[in-house]
């Protein structure tokens, strides 16, 4: 039966396959249209043939998420907060009623995504949202979560994201104040060039920003207390609130001092692609010449030229395994059969997934054994050949065999790689929670067939956390 998915036309098949108006050859929505012609432009600014399987659908697919990821522009609070309020006793004169609701209601930990309006990266947001009912009326719980989601699917960026669902549940819920906290991260991807130099580039930018209406408008008041208190005894620390004035500056890599430089030292953006960009933002219901909004287009093409597809070759004649006499090892060692396994964890990679154009970032870790007396290469060519493979239109299931196609005539031929990434693209779509993450391996030569020596390298790799979520 048909049915409005997202904004798209789609069919729900007995088995719970979703088809959508591209599968069945109907009409798509005009704005439908335009992104996709944008993204073609995009995709062959790159140098990509729009043709190649892989990329067939990718524009569509493109589409469909940036409409699902900016669909609070066609949606209205009110319509979200009507017919959802309650009546119970309230406050009263600034008095609350032991027994009653008039004291402070929070609802922690609520996980949104978002577009930043400065560079179009997707940041992730933890949301934290407390009011002190009035009128004897409260809200259902769950209005608090899909009003916060109305704001978050537009482009925004911290502050005024925070600001608008502070003002939208004073009005709609009228109560005696409202409160808002939300902890911030942005993906900070670095260009090609600066990777190589910095090797302890950091991958994310964190944030956390507040807004308060009513009671709450007094950053000093009691009721704060009381609702940082019941994020911190569930392990939610909020120190460093950022002020209004400093958020944009310290939030958007866009608007770091060494991104400007190394934007103004870049060749103008492409002009086509620039204004590819302008007619998606068009499609999706904003105003390209809001001063948020005006340079937007040329961040977004700058960072996407991190993906061109060169024809770059990657010189790898003359590495081999040198004698331990010369180097000393540089990666963990263990023995195995008068051959060393060595490991180099970690390498850190930054790609953009070819099926949506949104980043996916991780680590790789590389597992092989070379002969005793011999030692491995160094971490900073492997470093480089992940590099290498990252920038570029990817998946992660090519992009885990290309390193080990190449690492293996190099390190000896017996390769075990493990490459684990957080995906905006799936996050953004609703289909992964936030810090889950996705692992894929690729084994060669002795890796292939020895169980013993894959649970070997597996039991090298650091059993902590790496994606850096929140």
């Amino acid at each position: 039966m048909g049915a409005l998915d997202g904004g798209h036309f789609c069919v729900e098949l007995e088995n719970g396959m979703k088809l959508d108006a591209s599968d069945l050859g109907l009409e798509k929505e005009p704005e439908t249209i335009v992104i996709e012609d944008a993204v073609k432009v995009l995709l062959q600014g790159l140098g990509e043939d729009v043709n190649r399987e892989g990329l067939k659908k990718t524009p569509f697919r493109v589409a469909k998420a940036l409409r699902e990821g900016t669909r609070g522009y066609k949606q209205k609070v009110k319509d979200i907060v009507q017919g959802a309020l309650f009546p119970e006793v309230g406050l009263h004169d600034g008095v609350g009623h032991a027994g009653g609701a008039g004291g402070l209601v929070i609802v922690r930990d609520l996980d949104l995504f978002s577009y930043c309006e400065s560079c179009l990266l997707p940041f992730q947001v933890k949301c934290h949202v407390g009011y002190v009912p009035s009128g004897q009326r409260v809200v259902g719980l769950s209005k608090l979560s899909r009003v916060a989601d109305v704001f978050a699917k537009r482009l925004q960026d911290p502050q005024r994201l925070a600001d608008e669902v502070c003002s939208a549940l004073q009005h709609g819920i009228k109560p005696a104040g409202v409160a808002v906290i939300l902890q911030c991260l942005h993906i900070h991807f670095p260009n090609l060039g600066s990777v190589f130099l910095d090797s302890k580039h950091q991958g994310w930018i964190k944030v956390l920003v507040s807004s308060g209406s009513g009671v709450f408008e007094n950053e000093n008041a009691d009721v704060w207390s009381d609702f940082l208190g019941l994020l911190k005894f569930r392990g939610v620390t909020v120190e460093k609130i950022l002020t209004r004035d400093s958020t944009k500056q310290s939030w958007c890599p866009s608007y770091s001092s060494s991104v400007a430089k190394i934007s103004s030292e870049l060749v103008a953006p492409n002009p086509g692609m620039v204004a590819a960009v302008v007619s998606i933002l068009r499609s999706l219901g904003e105003d390209p010449l809001r001063k948020e909004l005006v340079e937007t287009p040329s961040h977004f093409v700058r960072w996407l030229m991190n993906f061109q597809n060169t024809k770059l070759e990657m010189k790898l004649n003359g590495f081999a395994c040198g004698r331990t006499d010369l180097l000393k090892p540089s990666g963990e060692v263990c023995s195995h059969n008068n051959e060393e396994m060595h490991s180099e964890l970690n390498l850190s990679f930054w790609s953009q997934c070819e099926h949506h154009l949104l980043p996916f970032h991780g680590v790789v870790h590389i597992g092989y054994f070379c002969p005793e007396g011999f030692n491995p290469i160094g971490k900073s060519l492997l470093q480089s050949i992940v590099h290498f493979y990252g920038f570029k239109l990817q998946v992660q299931e090519r992009l885990t065999r290309q390193i080990a196609e190449t690492v293996s005539p190099i390190l000896g031929g017996d390769i075990m790689v493990v490459v684990e990434a957080n995906h905006t693209c799936m996050i953004s779509r609703g289909i992964e929670k936030f810090g889950s993450n996705t692992a894929t391996i690729a084994v060669l030569g002795r890796f292939s067939t020895d169980p013993a020596a894959r649970a070997m390298f597996f039991q090298s790799i650091p059993k902590v956390p790496t994606s850096g979520m929140l």
